[in-house]
Protein backbone atom coordinates (compact mmCIF):
# COMPACT_ATOMS: atom_id res chain seq x y z
CA UNK A 1 0.00 0.00 0.00
CA UNK A 2 2.85 2.33 0.71
CA UNK A 3 4.42 1.37 -2.30
CA UNK A 4 1.05 2.32 -4.61
CA UNK A 5 0.81 5.92 -2.08
CA UNK A 6 4.69 6.71 -2.99
CA UNK A 7 4.00 5.73 -6.85
CA UNK A 8 1.08 8.07 -6.85
CA UNK A 9 2.79 10.75 -5.39
CA UNK A 10 5.40 10.75 -7.54
CA UNK A 11 3.43 10.74 -10.74
CA UNK A 12 1.99 13.49 -9.43
CA UNK A 13 4.88 15.21 -8.68
CA UNK A 14 6.24 14.29 -12.24
CA UNK A 15 2.99 15.73 -13.94
CA UNK A 16 2.83 18.77 -11.60
CA UNK A 17 6.61 19.31 -12.82
CA UNK A 18 5.93 18.49 -16.80
CA UNK A 19 2.60 21.08 -16.71
CA UNK A 20 5.20 24.10 -14.85
CA UNK A 21 8.06 23.37 -17.49
CA UNK A 22 5.65 23.76 -20.17
CA UNK A 23 4.09 26.80 -18.87
CA UNK A 24 7.80 28.34 -18.45
CA UNK A 25 8.90 27.17 -21.80
CA UNK A 26 6.41 29.39 -23.05
CA UNK A 27 8.31 32.51 -21.79
CA UNK A 28 7.63 35.56 -22.93
CA UNK A 29 5.18 36.09 -26.13
CA UNK A 30 2.16 34.64 -26.90
CA UNK A 31 0.25 31.25 -27.93
CA UNK A 32 -2.96 30.14 -29.77
CA UNK A 33 -5.68 30.63 -27.82
CA UNK A 34 -3.70 33.25 -25.53
CA UNK A 35 -6.21 36.08 -24.74
CA UNK A 36 -4.95 39.76 -24.17
CA UNK A 37 -6.51 42.85 -22.97
CA UNK A 38 -5.05 46.35 -22.27
CA UNK A 39 -5.48 50.05 -24.02
CA UNK A 40 -3.89 53.35 -23.69
CA UNK A 41 -4.88 56.07 -21.56
CA UNK A 42 -4.07 59.66 -23.01
CA UNK A 43 -4.18 63.74 -21.35
CA UNK A 44 -2.72 66.88 -22.17
CA UNK A 45 -3.41 70.16 -20.90
CA UNK A 46 -2.04 73.32 -22.97
CA UNK A 47 -2.37 76.78 -22.53
CA UNK A 48 -2.03 79.67 -25.03
CA UNK A 49 -1.54 83.01 -24.11
CA UNK A 50 -0.97 86.01 -26.34
CA UNK A 51 -1.56 88.91 -23.77
CA UNK A 52 -4.42 89.63 -23.44
CA UNK A 53 -6.37 86.00 -23.36
CA UNK A 54 -5.58 83.05 -22.41
CA UNK A 55 -7.31 79.93 -23.16
CA UNK A 56 -6.25 76.65 -21.64
CA UNK A 57 -7.14 73.52 -23.48
CA UNK A 58 -7.70 70.34 -22.15
CA UNK A 59 -8.40 66.95 -24.00
CA UNK A 60 -8.42 63.17 -22.74
CA UNK A 61 -8.58 59.41 -24.49
CA UNK A 62 -9.13 56.50 -22.96
CA UNK A 63 -8.82 53.44 -25.18
CA UNK A 64 -9.10 49.93 -23.80
CA UNK A 65 -8.61 46.50 -26.90
CA UNK A 66 -8.53 43.35 -26.60
CA UNK A 67 -6.94 40.41 -28.63
CA UNK A 68 -7.68 36.61 -28.84
CA UNK A 69 -4.76 34.62 -31.08
CA UNK A 70 -5.50 32.40 -33.50
CA UNK A 71 -2.41 31.08 -34.15
CA UNK A 72 1.02 31.23 -32.42
CA UNK A 73 1.63 34.62 -34.11
CA UNK A 74 -1.50 36.05 -35.74
CA UNK A 75 -4.21 37.67 -33.51
CA UNK A 76 -7.83 38.91 -33.97
CA UNK A 77 -8.29 42.79 -32.41
CA UNK A 78 -11.35 44.67 -31.24
CA UNK A 79 -11.26 48.19 -29.59
CA UNK A 80 -12.90 51.35 -28.61
CA UNK A 81 -11.61 54.85 -27.99
CA UNK A 82 -13.76 57.81 -26.07
CA UNK A 83 -12.67 60.91 -25.99
CA UNK A 84 -13.03 64.77 -24.62
CA UNK A 85 -11.69 67.91 -25.44
CA UNK A 86 -12.89 71.19 -23.03
CA UNK A 87 -11.04 75.04 -23.95
CA UNK A 88 -13.81 76.49 -21.35
CA UNK A 89 -16.30 77.37 -24.09
CA UNK A 90 -16.68 74.43 -26.18
CA UNK A 91 -16.63 70.48 -25.28
CA UNK A 92 -16.44 67.88 -27.54
CA UNK A 93 -16.76 64.48 -27.02
CA UNK A 94 -15.37 61.40 -29.63
CA UNK A 95 -16.11 58.03 -30.04
CA UNK A 96 -14.60 55.46 -32.14
CA UNK A 97 -14.14 51.71 -32.58
CA UNK A 98 -11.89 49.56 -34.42
CA UNK A 99 -11.21 45.74 -35.44
CA UNK A 100 -8.44 44.35 -37.02
CA UNK A 101 -5.12 41.99 -36.00
CA UNK A 102 -1.82 41.95 -35.11
CA UNK A 103 1.12 39.48 -37.03
CA UNK A 104 4.34 38.90 -34.54
CA UNK A 105 7.14 38.58 -37.18
CA UNK A 106 10.21 38.91 -35.11
CA UNK A 107 11.75 38.59 -31.89
CA UNK A 108 14.18 41.00 -30.89
CA UNK A 109 15.68 39.13 -28.12
CA UNK A 110 13.82 37.31 -25.53
CA UNK A 111 11.47 39.97 -24.29
CA UNK A 112 11.09 42.64 -27.59
CA UNK A 113 8.18 41.31 -30.00
CA UNK A 114 8.02 42.68 -33.05
CA UNK A 115 4.09 43.33 -35.08
CA UNK A 116 2.83 44.92 -37.52
CA UNK A 117 -1.23 45.82 -36.97
CA UNK A 118 -3.93 46.74 -39.48
CA UNK A 119 -7.54 47.26 -39.00
CA UNK A 120 -11.12 49.22 -39.98
CA UNK A 121 -11.68 51.94 -38.07
CA UNK A 122 -15.40 53.78 -37.62
CA UNK A 123 -15.86 57.26 -35.93
CA UNK A 124 -17.65 60.42 -34.62
CA UNK A 125 -17.14 63.78 -33.22
CA UNK A 126 -19.92 65.61 -32.18
CA UNK A 127 -18.28 69.03 -32.60
CA UNK A 128 -18.75 70.82 -29.44
CA UNK A 129 -22.83 70.51 -30.16
CA UNK A 130 -24.67 73.15 -30.38
CA UNK A 131 -26.91 72.25 -33.26
CA UNK A 132 -23.10 71.71 -35.21
CA UNK A 133 -23.58 68.61 -37.72
CA UNK A 134 -21.72 65.34 -36.33
CA UNK A 135 -18.16 64.38 -38.08
CA UNK A 136 -18.45 60.67 -39.29
CA UNK A 137 -15.24 59.17 -40.15
CA UNK A 138 -14.12 55.54 -41.87
CA UNK A 139 -10.41 54.68 -41.86
CA UNK A 140 -8.14 51.60 -43.08
CA UNK A 141 -4.32 51.29 -41.49
CA UNK A 142 -1.90 49.91 -41.12
CA UNK A 143 1.64 50.17 -38.75
CA UNK A 144 4.28 48.75 -36.52
CA UNK A 145 4.51 48.02 -32.93
CA UNK A 146 6.44 46.59 -30.02
CA UNK A 147 6.01 44.71 -27.11
CA UNK A 148 8.11 44.89 -23.94
CA UNK A 149 7.47 41.92 -21.60
CA UNK A 150 7.88 43.19 -18.01
CA UNK A 151 6.96 40.08 -16.74
CA UNK A 152 5.51 36.55 -18.47
CA UNK A 153 2.04 38.16 -18.73
CA UNK A 154 2.77 42.26 -18.40
CA UNK A 155 3.71 44.18 -21.50
CA UNK A 156 4.63 47.70 -22.54
CA UNK A 157 2.43 48.27 -25.73
CA UNK A 158 4.56 50.43 -28.33
CA UNK A 159 2.63 51.35 -31.22
CA UNK A 160 4.77 53.61 -33.89
CA UNK A 161 3.44 55.51 -36.44
CA UNK A 162 1.37 54.11 -39.42
CA UNK A 163 2.71 53.19 -42.58
CA UNK A 164 -0.07 53.51 -44.75
CA UNK A 165 -3.71 54.42 -43.86
CA UNK A 166 -6.86 56.06 -45.87
CA UNK A 167 -8.88 57.60 -44.01
CA UNK A 168 -12.57 59.30 -45.01
CA UNK A 169 -14.58 62.16 -42.98
CA UNK A 170 -18.30 63.51 -43.60
CA UNK A 171 -19.39 66.63 -41.88
CA UNK A 172 -23.03 67.56 -43.40
CA UNK A 173 -22.64 67.57 -47.15
CA UNK A 174 -19.01 67.73 -46.75
CA UNK A 175 -17.06 65.03 -47.08
CA UNK A 176 -12.96 64.37 -47.55
CA UNK A 177 -10.43 62.00 -48.59
CA UNK A 178 -7.13 61.33 -47.88
CA UNK A 179 -4.69 58.42 -48.29
CA UNK A 180 -1.33 58.84 -46.16
CA UNK A 181 2.08 56.44 -46.98
CA UNK A 182 5.06 56.74 -44.54
CA UNK A 183 7.78 55.42 -46.17
CA UNK A 184 9.74 57.16 -43.39
CA UNK A 185 8.84 55.71 -40.48
CA UNK A 186 11.78 52.81 -40.52
CA UNK A 187 14.05 55.98 -39.94
CA UNK A 188 11.69 57.88 -37.42
CA UNK A 189 9.83 55.17 -35.27
CA UNK A 190 9.48 57.61 -32.48
CA UNK A 191 6.61 60.57 -34.69
CA UNK A 192 4.13 62.48 -33.64
CA UNK A 193 1.98 59.59 -33.65
CA UNK A 194 3.70 57.02 -31.67
CA UNK A 195 1.95 56.21 -28.57
CA UNK A 196 2.36 54.11 -25.20
CA UNK A 197 -0.28 51.56 -23.74
CA UNK A 198 -0.28 47.99 -21.17
CA UNK A 199 -1.20 44.63 -22.44
CA UNK A 200 -2.11 42.36 -20.19
CA UNK A 201 -2.25 38.22 -21.14
CA UNK A 202 -4.85 36.53 -19.53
Amino acid sequence: MKKIILSMVAVLALSTANAQDKKESKGFGFSEGDIYVGGMLKYNNEKNDNGTTSVTTSSSTIAPEAGYFLTDKFAITLGVALGNTDNGTTKTKTFGANVGGRYYFLNMGERFKTYTNFGLGFGSDDNGGNGADKTNTFSIGGGLGINYFVTSNLAIDFQLSNVIGYSSEKTGDFKTNSIDVNANVFNNFFGSTASFGLIYKL
